[in-house]
């Protein structure tokens, strides 16, 4: 699943969930499956703040080394 499918569909478990008008096991399988959609979309989210860091990184090491300098 992607990151926007499981945004989307986390979105739409909260409005029902706010909405109410549900029985208590109806709410407790939303809330689950709330909790399991945040966790995809925490995941998906570490692993961009890992690449983003890792490029940001080998970006920073460049311009350490001198590449830029003319000498």
């Amino acid at each position: 699943m992607s990151y926007e499918q499981a945004r989307d569909e986390l979105d739409s478990v909260v409005r029902r969930l706010e909405a109410g008008g549900l029985t208590l096991k109806e709410s407790l399988a939303l809330w689950e499956r709330g909790e399991s959609l945040a966790a995809t979309c925490e995941q998906w989210l570490e692993g961009a703040r890992a690449k983003l860091a890792v490029a940001m990184e080998e970006r920073g090491q460049g311009g350490e080394s001198g590449e830029d300098t003319p000498f």
